[in-house]
């Protein structure tokens, strides 16, 4: 799939869209609307603007000269700085809402209520908008009040931070954005599906999900049967030997590691055994049978490491390839930008607008032939289309100047 021109009409051109989130979950489904041609225009706090701006440069996050998470997820987008605390903030942002298919947002419930950005205060103004809402619980029950970011409420909550770890490990801490961007594809299907309804009854209406909700669907296969009281094994302390020769990592002559996961049948195993030179392990009457390789696991994972040991994961795999055996490699971040998938699948492109400091944008992970996206454009700065925007609306010149003065943008 090739980027199309701006010439070039997009699904959703004309559609408007008002992004009055924060941080990640919430915003990028607005960005995804951007990327098929939605008007998106975010709504941010005068001077700092939306506080994940800052994020790329944290002490936590890699290094590097440009803001490559504000330049990925606040694409294609327009931002406005609007105090609406204020009542000639309030004011803009209504004339914006009057005029909007789409209003998100994910700021917590408290400062909703405060703003007046309930869905319940704003629809009054335009029945045709689909209210788009973001929590981290979800809207009703004990903890709806609550904040929380994706590695707590989509990620420990969830149960998923208990289950994936090591044997005998702790729990590890999930990466930024980890349940964000899957959460924001949920919220983007919830607008879409409600706007197919706006198409049969002309009606708008409140959509909604959580980080909570998307974790537990991440988890569902063992989600589903916990709460039917499902008894789960006892964890593996890590004390005993591995006795499943297909869920370990396999330490390489280079320390990279290689998986195992879709070496499954008997003819996979007996390529795998082959391929590497062990075809002694063929004839050892321990591993002859599925059962018996379960039963002497510990030993074959011994025989295995040792085996993959003596050469690099490259010289591995290109092993493994021409003998059609399916050993992945676990890859390092590194190892992304020279992966020739992410090209031949648009999940990386270059951008097409002026001033995006990269030679490749992260592409959400929605592909439909035949319907062309708008290419990456920069992020804007904070603020940097407010008088264009209330040109838009209405506003002159000097009006502009002066809500700028007071401190209304």
């Amino acid at each position: 799939m090739t980027n199309p021109s701006d010439s070039e009409e997009l699904l959703f051109a004309g559609l408007k869209v008002v992004d009055c989130g924060t941080w990640i979950a919430g915003p990028v489904a607005g960005t995804i609307l951007a990327d098929f041609g939605a008007s998106v225009v975010k709504v941010e706090v005068p001077g700092a603007g939306d506080p994940y701006r800052a994020l790329s440069g944290g002490p936590l996050s890699p290094r590097a000269p440009v803001n490559y998470m504000w330049m990925c997820d606040g694409r294609n987008k327009r931002s406005i700085t609007l105090n609406l605390a204020s009542p000639e903030g309030r004011d803009i942002l209504m004339r914006l809402v009057r005029d909007c298919d789409v209003f998100i947002t994910n700021q917590p419930f408290p400062t909703r209520r405060k703003l007046r950005l309930n869905y319940e205060d704003l629809a009054p103004e335009n029945g045709r908008m689909i209210y788009a809402s973001l929590t981290a619980y979800g809207e009703y029950g004990p903890d709806a009040e609550l904040e929380g970011f994706d590695g707590v409420a989509w990620w420990a909550r969830s149960g998923l931070m208990d289950r994936v770890r090591a044997p005998g490990a702790t729990p590890g801490g999930s990466v930024p954005g980890m349940g964000d961007h899957p959460t924001a594809v949920s919220l983007y299907a919830a607008i879409v599906t409600a706007l197919m309804r706006r198409e049969r009854t002309g009606k708008g209406g409140r959509v909604h999900t959580s980080l909570l909700a998307n974790g537990v669907w991440s988890n569902a296969c063992l989600a589903q049967g916990a709460v039917i009281g499902a008894e789960f094994p006892v964890r593996d302390d890590g004390s005993g030997p591995a006795r499943f020769p297909n869920r370990v990592l396999y330490p390489t002559s280079d320390n990279r590691l290689l998986q195992l996961y879709m070496v499954r049948t008997q003819a996979e195993f007996d390529a795998l055994l082959i391929a590497s030179g062990r075809d002694d392990i063929l004839v050892d009457p321990r591993f002859g049978s599925p059962a018996s390789r379960l039963e002497n696991g510990a030993a074959l994972v011994q025989l295995l490491r040792e085996t993959f040991a003596t050469h690099s994961a490259a010289e591995w795999l290109a092993t493994f390839r021409e003998h059609g055996v399916p050993v992945t490699l676990v890859a390092e971040m590194e190892d992304l930008p020279n992966d020739p998938q992410l090209r031949a699948n648009n999940i990386v492109a270059p951008p097409t607008g002026p001033g995006v400091p990269a030679e490749v944008i992260i592409n959400h992970p929605l592909n439909i032939d035949g319907m062309p996206r708008a290419g990456a454009h920069h992020a804007p700065e904070v603020g940097e289309n407010t008088a264009e925007v209330l040109a838009e609306l209405g506003f002159s010149a000097s009006a502009i100047e002066g809500l700028r003065a007071r401190g209304i943008t």
